[in-house]
């Protein structure tokens, strides 16, 4: 019977909160999924996370899910997000899902910005990471970042205030635009030299399909699929596809595994 459990993460004075879903067999795979920007883990029922990660844990695979600091139940003041301390939160899930027993590989499946930020992190440790699926990849934040917009914000890039509200809900510090606006997103990521799966909608309307376009471009083992009918929030009449794909890409066996 598959086990879920809530876990902890202890990362430079902030607690990082989140879940674990296991499969009945054991030891297993296991996918670390980052959520995007202003998200969740999103465990609630019929959501979409959620359904990854039942699909996911029916297949046999182990799937690790936490906020990122400042966002959700973990700690952290949401203005103080910025890519760096993303990163950081996500070097420390790493290490926590490393130091599991019952866990034979780990792979990473992100979205929007958690896409940016997993996609680093499997550049930064390529020898880690087994497989890499982005869904709709927000690449396109260091370009916005470099004209002055976020969402329904806009600031002068050349003079970045000390905190912008981007949707009239989200204050975000400016140490995160000046951040986003030389952020090595397609250099550091393209050091993974393993197989990738990347999922977009062609209309997306908050992060341009060319995001997804040139990841295809700058990584060996990428296989791009478009869809039609899929938004940014991944939903569409395209997302059972989406689902089918993500499903295929973690149950395929590498050339030489048994």
């Amino acid at each position: 019977m598959a086990s879920t459990r809530e876990i902890s993460i202890r990362r430079d004075g902030l607690t990082l909160r989140g879940r674990i879903d296991c499969p009945h067999a054991l030891p297993a795979p296991a996918v670390i999924l980052f959520h995007g920007f202003a998200g969740d883990i999103g465990d609630r029922p019929g959501e979409i996370y959620q359904r990854i990660t039942e699909m996911l844990v029916e297949a046999g695979q182990i799937v690790v899910r936490f906020d990122f600091n400042g966002h959700g139940k973990s700690d952290g003041d949401f203005s103080q997000m910025d890519p760096f301390n993303e990163l950081e939160d996500a070097f420390g899930v790493l290490d926590y899902v490393r130091s599991l027993e019952f866990v034979t590989t780990i792979s990473i499946l992100g979205h929007s910005q958690g896409g940016v930020i997993g996609g680093m992190l499997a550049g930064y440790c390529p020898d880690f990471i087994h497989k890499l699926c982005l869904l709709a990849p927000a690449a396109t934040l260091k370009t916005d970042a470099q004209t002055g917009r976020c969402m329904a914000a806009h600031y002068n890039p050349a003079c970045i205030p000390d905190s912008v509200n981007v949707d009239g809900f989200h204050v975000v510090g400016g140490k995160y635009f000046r951040i986003a606006q030389s952020l090595p997103i397609y250099e550091v990521t393209a050091r993974f030299d393993r197989p990738v799966l990347d999922v977009h909608g062609i209309h997306d309307r908050i992060v341009d399909v060319s995001a997804s376009k040139r990841y295809a471009k700058e990584l060996k083992h990428c296989r791009l699929v478009l869809l039609e009918d899929l938004d940014h929030g991944l939903c569409g009449a395209d997302q059972f596809r989406m689902l089918e794909e993500i499903l295929t890409f973690f149950r395929e066996k590498d050339a030489g595994e048994e």
